[in-house]
Formats: C-alpha cells, sequence, structure tokens
C-alpha cells in the first residue's frame, strides 16, 4: 500500500500498474496475469457469476448497477451473446479508464474475458473513446498479444475486436454505444428491451465499464469475502477517484469506498495550493451535484452521497478553491452538454440550449430579474423526461449551483459583474477549465 499521511491507497484495479512494461503480456503473466482467466474458465458460468454476485462488484461507470445481476439477466436470455468493453469514457473529470487501457490493458482484457466466459459470449467488442490514441493502441497490442500466445483463440475460441468511437459523449450511455457498433447514429434507445436481452443486432448484450472489468481478475483469484472486507457493508470494494481541478496533486487515486472526502483532497491530494480555502467539489464527474465547504466530511458511497444531496457516479472529483465563480462553472458545464446532446429528446435539446443561452447572459452581465426563475423551471421539467441520463446531468451543475451560490447569480443579474473575478482580480474565466480527457 502506498502510504500518504493518514490516508493510504488500495490498489485492486492498479496494483502493479508502476511495474516497468506491465503493459505487455509478458510482464503481466510474471505477475500472475491470465490466472484468474484459467481459474474461470475452470468453472461453470452460473459459478463465475455467483462468485462477481456475491462479491457485491457493481457497474464502476455512473450507474452503480450490480454487476453479477446485469451478467445473470445476458446469461439467462436466448440468443448467441456479445460482451462490450465501454472505454468511451467522456465524463469532464474522468480519466481513470484511460490510464488503466494504456498502462494495464491485460488486465481489462482479462477482466473481459472472464465476463465473456460468464454469459457464454461468442464475440467481444473492446470501445474506445476516438481521442485516446495510446489506449487504442495498447489495447490493440493486448489484444494481439493474447491471441499470438492462444489465449484469445486457445482457451478461448471467440472473436474479439477493437472499435474506436467517432467521439461523442452519448456513446457512454450503453445504447447509444450499440447504435455506433451498428453503423448508426448514436442515440440511445428506448428500454425496455434491455442490451442484457435485445442488443447487438437484436441479440443478448453485455455492456460493462473498463473500471467495472479490472475488477474482475482478482475478485475471482481471491473470492467474493476476501472483496468484501474492503469498503463498507453497502458499498464493498475500491474506487478509483479521479482527482483534479485546485489541488496540489492530481491524479487517479485508488481508495476504499467509504474513504471521506477531505482525507482524499487533503491526504492524496495535498490539499490546495496556497492553501487556499475549498468552496465547492464536483464528487462524481460533472454529472453530479456540487457539494460546498461544508460537506467535505461526507463518505465517498452511492448511499452517503444521495443523503447530501449528489452522487459517486464516475467518482471523478473535482475541486475549486474560493477564487472560482460558480455562475462561470456552470456556463462552462452547459456549453458541454448543449453540444453534447445527440437532439433525440426535446426536453435535453431544448432545455440544455436554454441553459446556455440565459447562463452565458447572466456571466456576461446581461442577465434579466427573472432568469433565475427561467433557469429552475427548466431544471424541474427536464429530469425524467428523456431516454437517457444526459439530459439529467445537465441539470446537476445548475440546480446545485443556483442551491448553493445563488447569491453570485444575484450579483451577476443586479450588478452586471462578477463579485468573485472582482474580488481577486482574474482575468478572463476564474474557475479551473475541466476538459473531457
Amino acid at each position: 500500500m502506498t502510504r500518504t499521511g493518514s490516508i493510504h491507497e488500495t490498489p485492486v484495479v492498479r496494483a502493479g500498474i508502476t511495474i516497468p512494461g506491465i503493459h505487455r503480456l509478458a510482464t503481466y503473466r510474471a505477475e500472475g496475469g491470465y490466472q484468474a482467466l484459467r481459474q474461470a474458465l475452470a468453472m461453470d458460468p452460473p459459478e463465475v457469476i455467483g462468485i462477481v454476485t456475491d462479491s457485491g462488484l457493481t457497474g464502476r461507470g455512473g450507474a452503480n448497477f450490480p454487476t453479477g445481476r446485469k451478467w445473470r439477466a445476458v446469461l439467462e436470455a436466448p440468443g448467441a451473446a456479445t460482451a462490450v468493453v465501454n472505454g468511451d469514457e467522456s465524463e469532464p473529470g474522468s480519466f481513470k479508464d484511460r490510464e488503466m487501457m494504456e498502462t494495464l490493458p491485460h488486465r481489462v482484457l482479462e477482466g473481459a474475458l472472464i465476463a465473456a466466459h460468464a454469459v457464454r459470449a461468442t464475440a467481444l467488442v473492446v470501445f474506445i473513446r476516438g481521442e485516446y490514441d495510446l489506449a487504442r493502441e495498447r489495447m490493440l497490442a493486448a489484444i494481439d498479444e493474447a491471441r499470438a500466445d492462444g489465449i484469445i483463440g486457445g482457451w478461448m475460441p471467440l472473436d474479439v475486436t477493437l472499435h474506436r468511437s467517432a467521439g461523442a459523449y452519448i456513446c457512454g450511455e450503453e445504447t447509444a454505444l450499440i447504435e455506433a457498433l451498428e453503423g448508426e447514429r448514436p442515440m440511445p434507445r428506448g428500454k425496455p428491451p434491455y442490451p442484457a436481452v435485445s442488443g447487438l443486432h437484436g441479440l443478448p448484450t453485455l455492456v460493462n465499464n473498463v473500471e467495472t472489468l479490472a475488477n474482475v481478475p482478482a475478485i475471482v483469484a481471491r473470492g467474493a469475502a476476501w472483496y468484501r472486507t474492503l469498503g463498507t457493508p453497502d458499498a464493498p470494494g475500491t474506487r478509483v477517484f479521479s482527482l483534479s481541478g485546485n489541488v496540489r496533486h492530481p491524479g487517479n487515486y485508488e481508495c476504499v469506498l467509504g474513504t471521506r472526502l477531505s482525507d482524499l483532497i487533503e491526504g492524496l491530494g495535498g490539499g490546495v495550493p496556497g492553501d487556499r480555502p475549498i468552496k465547492a467539489v464536483i464528487p462524481g464527474g460533472t454529472s453530479s451535484p456540487v457539494l460546498t465547504a461544508r460537506q467535505l466530511d461526507v463518505a465517498l458511497t452511492p448511499a452517503a452521497l444521495t443523503r447530501a444531496g449528489s452522487m459517486l457516479g464516475t467518482a471523478a472529483v473535482i475541486v475549486y478553491d474560493d477564487t472560482t465563480c460558480m455562475v462561470d462553472v456552470a456556463a462552462n458545464l452547459s456549453l458541454f452538454y448543449r453540444d453534447e446532446s445527440c437532439g433525440k429528446c426535446t426536453p435535453c435539446r431544448e432545455g440544455t440550449f436554454l441553459f446556455h443561452a440565459i447562463l452565458t447572459r447572466i456571466e456576461n452581465g446581461l442577465g434579466r430579474p427573472d432568469d433565475l426563475e427561467r433557469l429552475e423551471q427548466i431544471c424541474h421539467y427536464i429530469p425524467g423526461e428523456s431516454l437517457c441520463a444526459l439530459g439529467d446531468a445537465a441539470v446537476a451543475p445548475v440546480a446545485s449551483t443556483l442551491k448553493h451560490f445563488r447569491g453570485e447569480y444575484l450579483t451577476h443579474i443586479r450588478e452586471g459583474r462578477c463579485p468573485v473575478r472582482r474580488q481577486h482580480e482574474v482575468a478572463g474565466q476564474c474557475f479551473p477549465v475541466i476538459h473531457a480527457t
């Protein structure tokens, strides 16, 4: 374990990540790689699913759905199944999956092969974000090495391919991803039927996030009971937190679930440069509502963050210090969601457009007296009215900044100025610009 102050990392998916050459098959196997796959292949698929179910592993892509339950649904559905690795990481602030695919591609592949065996898949597709050039190269090399070594084709006679995404954020949603694989414009499908029953080409399809699959080899090798010794009873295991924003040491940190947000920021992230006070934190990617400095002692679990008014999401933690204008934050993120909306659903398409138009007006000192009421009305009408969660995600930064930092909005509107920018004499945008990495 790597120790930093009073908090330490607990490497499971990131175990061995600093070993030179760990992305190559020979090094990975020397460290015990693919032994878990051997164990899994000696079991019947329901037995593998039972281990994953008992471990309490849930999806690490944001939805937190029980992994074993999803696998069982695919296994029990009629037809030849396909397994898909969702490497289309596009949530602003999240960069954990990219690191995994670049440095430990064989662990991701091993987890995916175990999943494919568990659902009796006849094909495996690795779907990677288009901008992730090195990750794509490393995953493709891992597939080629595993095939040459007889792991693919020998141990497991299935077809494995890699698909480069065209770069749309919406492809993170599993049905939009499937549409893209079929050569269609990536737009979410209505559900039901769910992909587990009718996905790629109408057949059962398992879609799992990179980090989710990277947990599987350790769970199979060491058992469900071991995995449950990590984390909390209702949230077992670890999460890889992508920490960025106003912190001294941004990066990916793997900690047990239940770690305090303040410990992550101060103990591993080194706190805020210049010891400036924290103003706000986004705890689970930009789709999660912001928390204030008064909420930093919250435990990083789905349930605790829900009680705090936010969510764990992708575990991308973005820290903002007191020089940040939260109106700027909301306006910046509204532009992202406006541009990334696929346009299929009217509430999302029109709502994200209106968010950006109104927030930009306020940010530029041209806000109107009724703008906050209009923003709140849009926040009320979007959630739950679209085929996917993008519209809901767009609401999160607007609704939460209105709730916690309403005074900043009012100053922009009533006085036509940014109180934070003036106070700290910051030219241009006064917030850490978080790009989708």
